[in-house]
């Protein structure tokens, strides 16, 4: 039976996204700043927590979307859910989120703090990734709950931008007492978000047995994802956008306090100025992502991130004559614009591509997608948040100063500016052959209904281009090789 999805329902399910979209946007705007500034680690040690954190991320990441693929069969999968149960187990290590905000500690305290929250952030997220393509096939529905969930990110967002403000009551000085406060209150706010969601969510009945839990399985099982074309696109337009995301996200505080000449306090209001016009942004690609495509959603919402980002060079280059704080307020509101549908366009389209896989494969594999698209992602951004690490050492940045070089402020601009454009532009050239959409899945879906019934002939001639352009395979792969292809072979002879 299917069941009802109301607008309790869409605030549930987006809940836990305080958990997602909070967690990174506190760790991506101030982590990299607290480490060099209260911490005493240099630029290099604490982007290398980053980078051994994603070599982690790249086992934990593809073993929790396996297991939230096979739990199903076990007593904790029926007791609990096979996606939801790694939600209920996450509640009493939420905590953990505080520690790594207490100062003055060795550098192996901050790696292993950061590497046990990573482990757990995946264990939620990539199940949580998996629910909206598990409560309902509706295209609309499932792009109204990825607007749910990005709104409530959005608002999680919000308040870590504009959080550390409020805590030093707007004050120019920010204390290492700051960062714990803000990471006990968010721990706090995990706890009972993450909750909701668990209790007012659900899961659709398994139709097929759950794959193996061998290791040769996992690694087959996680690299066969990577023949879905859709996915493989997808993931492009993914990590141009988030890489971008996340690298200007870490330098912004860098940029306010060392290059403009403001405070921890300035940046966090501009950060807060810059979620509220993520937040009106999402509202807009909620709706415009359905009408226009993901692929030039995607485009558009690029362009206005790159506009904004080359705005805050002018401001730095060009002399205003108006403080550059104040010059600063319409540039981040077009940035925001712009970071509001990058965050949600590519959720938007991860919700379908369970689908393309089901044509090839005959099974619901969401949890190993959610487990690869996260694993690729973190790997990537490390990548890119190491280089921004080895750029700031390389151009002199002194850790702990209250003024840096000049070299280290060129740095901090290559590492806003050049870094994220290239990466957007990148994610744009490939959003070109995304063809996945509401008109594309609609025939996707009808395709999944007539095999599912029993009918095993080959796609007809008006719809085998399309299913073709979203799995990459000839007929002779779809439904698990079960399509009955003699008629066409007849016809060939």
């Amino acid at each position: 039976m299917t069941r009802r999805i109301g607008p309790s329902t869409y605030v549930a399910y987006g809940a836990a996204d305080m958990f997602g979209s909070g967690a990174m946007a506190v760790i991506n705007s101030w982590v990299l700043f607290f480490y060099t500034s209260f911490c005493g680690l240099t630029a290099l040690q604490a982007t290398a927590i980053f980078g051994i954190a994603r070599i982690l991320d790249a086992v934990s990441g593809t073993v929790i979307g396996h297991w939230s693929d096979v739990i199903g069969a076990t007593w904790i999968g029926r007791r609990f859910g096979r996606r939801r149960a790694f939600l209920l187990l996450s509640l009493p290590l939420m905590p953990c989120f505080a520690l790594m905000w207490v100062s003055g500690q060795s550098f192996l305290y901050y790696l292993a703090t950061y590497l046990f929250f990573e482990v757990l952030y995946a264990s939620v997220l990539i199940p949580y990734e998996t629910l909206a393509a598990e409560m309902t096939d509706d295209y609309r529905v499932r792009a109204r709950l990825a607007g749910a969930r990005i709104l409530t990110g959005q608002a999680a967002v919000f308040l870590s931008s504009i959080l550390p403000a409020w805590i030093t009551g707007g004050k120019a000085a920010a204390s290492a007492h700051t960062f714990f406060l803000m990471g006990a209150i968010f721990s706090a706010i995990f706890i009972a978000s993450v909750l909701v969601t668990y209790l007012f969510t659900w899961e659709r009945e398994r139709t097929a047995p759950p794959p193996r839990l061998g290791l040769g399985d996992l690694l087959r099982n996680a690299g066969s994802t990577f023949r879905i074309r859709a996915f493989r696109q997808h993931l492009g337009v993914y990590l141009g956008g988030f890489t971008a995301n996340d690298v200007a996200a870490a330098t912004f505080t860098y940029f306010i306090v060392f290059v403009v000449g403001g405070s921890v306090a300035q940046a966090s209001l501009l950060l807060g100025v810059m979620t509220a016009a993520q937040f009106a942004s999402v509202i807009v690609f909620t709706w415009l992502t359905t009408r226009i495509g993901p692929a030039r959603a995607f485009q558009l919402a690029a362009s206005a991130s790159i506009a904004g980002l080359l705005l805050m060079t002018v401001v730095v280059l060009v002399p205003m004559p108006i403080a550059p704080f104040v010059a600063l307020l319409p540039v981040v509101v077009v940035a925001g614009f712009g970071r509001g549908g990058i965050v949600y366009v590519p959720w938007h389209s991860y919700n379908y591509i369970a689908d393309v896989d089901e044509i090839v494969t005959t099974r619901r594999r969401e949890g190993v997608f959610a487990g690869v698209m996260t694993m690729v992602r973190k790997a990537v951004g490390a990548a890119a948040i190491a280089l921004v690490g080895l750029l700031l050492d390389a151009f002199g940045f002194v850790p702990q100063a209250t003024a840096q070089p000049a070299s280290a402020r060129t740095a901090i601009m290559l590492a806003l500016v050049v870094v994220p454009v290239v990466s957007m532009l990148l994610g744009m050239l490939v959003s070109r052959q995304f063809i996945l959409g509401p008109a594309s899945h609609a025939v996707l879906m009808d395709e999944i209904a007539r095999m599912r019934g029993g009918d095993r002939r080959p796609p007809a001639d008006d719809v085998a281009p399309v299913i073709s352009g979203l799995t990459g395979l000839g007929n002779d792969r779809l439904w698990a090789g079960q399509l009955d292809l003699r008629p066409l072979q007849a016809e060939r002879r």
